[in-house]
This record gives structure tokens, sequence and C-alpha cells, in this order.
């Protein structure tokens, strides 16, 4: 990775969205904004820890699905909304699998950026590129991307745990759209996705109300709301399904209740 880097001063006054997910997740990349803000979130929603860490397996699993189960076995992958780097990250996975793998990380978060530059200087088929999903065309247009990644060959793009921040104001069908249209027949496209389904409209109101003092706003949607983010794709078995469910060999007896759905599309050849 070459690109020359630049560190973010760390604004630690207001909640950060990516820092209450790696305290969701047992992280130490949070400061007590971001700490109060989890905790009250635990209050009203209980089992959103057990979510996040449910929807971090996910991506492992698409990873492998991705890079060695498919007959196109993808060899390139854009993760768009990473996060603050932790374990588990797409390209360690994808490099067990096959160390050949290009994987480029797209974030918004200056501080998400900052931090998987430091860690990712001496990995040369992985980037992090500062860019933000609701200008998909800047993403799709980057020079940084597209010196590693090759759009008349299959690639994989990643959107886990990130279209919920996009309010229906900033279209996100229409930024799916786009992406899904830029990709090449036989790849691939993950979402997870927070939903409302079922917790409480009295909670769910509060969860935005957090948010909306934190970085970045929460848009939970219904089933079929994110199921419309496949359309012109082929679903991968099992479809669109609670995230612990997806391609789990290990399934709880009881599953909770959905906090997050998740699938992964294929788009089909021309015929």
């Amino acid at each position: 990775m070459s690109e020359s880097r630049r560190f973010a001063p760390v604004d630690g006054q207001r909640a950060n969205a990516a820092r209450i997910y790696d305290y969701l997740l047992g992280g130490k990349d949070n400061y007590e904004t971001d700490r109060a803000a989890a905790k009250r979130l635990l209050e009203l929603v209980p089992d959103a820890s057990v979510a996040c860490y449910d929807n971090r397996q996910f991506l492992g699993r698409a990873v492998r699905y991705l890079v060695g189960g498919t007959r196109q076995q993808i060899r390139q992958i854009i993760d768009i909304g990473t996060g603050l780097p932790t374990l588990g990250q797409v390209h360690s996975v994808a490099h067990l699998i096959a160390p050949d793998t290009r994987v480029v990380y797209i974030d918004s978060d200056p501080e998400v950026i900052d931090q998987s530059h430091r860690l990712l200087a001496s990995e040369p088929h992985v980037t992090a590129i500062g860019s933000d999903l609701r200008h998909p065309e800047g993403i799709l247009t980057d020079p940084r991307l597209l010196s590693l990644i090759d759009f008349t060959q299959p690639i994989a793009i990643l959107l886990v745990a990130i279209l919920h921040f996009i309010t229906d104001d900033e279209h996100p069908h229409e930024i799916v759209t786009q992406l899904k249209q830029a990709i090449a027949p036989g790849s691939y496209l993950a979402i997870s996705h927070v939903t409302a389904d079922d917790v409480t409209p009295d909670v769910t109101a509060r969860v935005q109300e957090l948010y909306e003092s934190a970085t970045a706003p929460s848009a939970p949607r219904t089933h079929s709301e994110i199921l419309r983010f496949f359309d012109g794709l082929e679903l991968v078995s099992p479809g669109l399904v609670n995230v612990s469910q997806w391609r789990n060999d290990f399934m709880p007896e009881h599953p909770g209740r959905t906090i997050f759905y998740a699938g992964v599309g294929h788009k089909p050849s021309q015929h």
C-alpha cells in the first residue's frame, strides 16, 4: 500500500458510530462518549452486542464463501463502510484462502482510514481510501481503487452494517443500483442491515434519537426494503435471513430475534 498517509485529529467529544460498534464488539478504540452511547443502546436493545458479534461472524463467513466457495473464486473485494480495524478483517480472512486477493477498504471516517493506513502499510494487495458511499461515482472512478480493482472481472462488494446509516432522503437503493451496474457479471454483493422488524416502535425511535446525536443517523429497514437492494441479482441460499443464520454450521438451537438481516447476491451472466 503506497498511498501517502495523513492522520486526522480524533473528536472524542461526540459519540462516533464506528467507535460505538467497536465497543459493542469488545474493542478498545473508543472513548467515554462512545461507551456511554453504547451503554444507552444496550439498555434499549440488550441483544445489540450479540447482534454485532453475529454480524462480524457473517462477514467472515461471507468472505470465505466468496473467495473459496464460489465458481468464480473471487479475488477482488471492495469493502465499503469498513469500520475500525478489528479481528477478522476482510483481507486477513481472504488471504488465508488466496493470498493474492486484492482488497480495497472504503470509509468516510478519517479516523478509520488513518488507523487502516497504519496497519496496512506493508500489505501490497490492500489499500484504504477515504470516500463516502453517498457518492458512489467518486468511489468507482477513484484512481487508487482502479489501480487494484479490474471492473471487467468479477468483484465482490461488501456493504456490511453500512446502509442503515444512509437515510431514505439520501436514496440508498439508487446508490446500490449504481454499484450493481458497475460490476461485471459473475460478481457478488454482500449486505447486512439493521432492521426494526422485531423491535418496538418506541425503542426504534429512541435508538434513532441516540444516533442522531452521534456521527451518523440510524435508518433501520424492513425485510422487504432490504430485499430490494438485491433487485437484479440472484440471491445465494439461504436468501435474506437473520444474520446469525446465513450459512452458519454452528447455528444456535434457538436463534435470537432479528436485529440484522444478511444476504449475498450474485450478478448473473448476460444472455
